[in-house]
């Protein structure tokens, strides 16, 4: 199968310029097909705050009302997205931003109250890969917007991470996906307080281990564990890293093997 790499990047590097340029000029250099996701949190903290909404989060967490799903929807949908589109077809990559309800690409379930009500946020329950698929065929380069859709005319919050995972999932049955998730350190560090304390392999028994010892805790652990979740349903090879170190070998591998 024909290789794909999707990258994960969070708000923070797509929101600032010269984090952006770098980004999507790196993206560009990437060989074979691709996928960029996005998300774009601090935006809509920003916007928000100009429109005299409150941003409510719970642990990290953003909780979307009525009125903050519309400044998710605008800020993730249109400006933060676009801008991205706009940026790599400048670089001459032909790019088209979606949210889930585009092309009717990826299903959500509004997330069922239980201790918290998140409000308008998807947890996701269908993939339609072959539209993804045809796209990418034909050389042309999805960016998603951390939206999806309930098919009864709702758009939903959802978490990047979340629509990263997923996508990889189901494009695994038509390419060799490497899954690159971004973020401000180096990789999965040893020590949170030493950037070079990266560990290069991660396999599941590695993981437990680290889990236990406390090298590795908080809101890594949830995406080691996406992460491997992806590695079974198909994904080759997941890699955490910096977004300005995509095109290098560096960061962590995660495997679900020890060779």
């Amino acid at each position: 199968m024909e290789k794909l790499t999707i990258i994960k990047v969070g708000g923070k590097i797509v929101e600032e310029q010269t984090s952006l340029d770098k980004l999507l000029s790196d993206f560009t250099k990437i060989e074979g097909h691709k996928v960029l996701v996005h998300g774009g949190g601090r935006s809509a903290t920003a916007i928000a705050a100009q429109l005299g909404i409150e941003s409510k989060m719970v642990d990290g967490r953003r909780i979307t009302d009525e009125e903050m799903l519309k400044v998710v929807t605008m800020v993730y949908g249109g400006l933060v997205n676009k801008q991205i589109v706009a940026g790599l077809q400048s670089l001459g990559v032909n790019a088209l931003g979606l949210t889930g309800a585009d092309l009717n690409y990826m299903r959500s379930e509004k997330r069922p109250i239980k201790d918290i009500d998140y409000g308008y946020v998807g947890d996701v329950k269908e993939v339609d890969a072959s539209i993804l698929a045809d796209l990418i065929y034909k050389d042309v380069v999805p960016v998603l917007a951390p939206l999806t859709h309930d098919k009864t005319g709702n758009l939903l919050n959802t978490n990047a991470d979340t629509i990263a995972g997923e996508a990889a999932k189901a494009l695994s049955a038509f390419f060799d996906v490497t899954l690159v998730f971004c973020f401000e350190k180096n990789g999965v560090l040893r020590d949170e307080n030493d950037d070079e304390s990266v560990i290069r392999k991660l396999t599941p028994e590695l993981f437990e281990e680290y889990v236990k010892s406390g090298i590795i805790q908080g809101g890594m652990i949830p995406k080691l564990e996406n992460s491997f979740d992806a590695l079974k349903a198909g994904v080759k090879e997941v890699i955490i890293t910096r977004a300005d170190k995509i095109n290098r070998e560096s960061g962590t591998l995660i495997s679900i093997k020890d060779c």
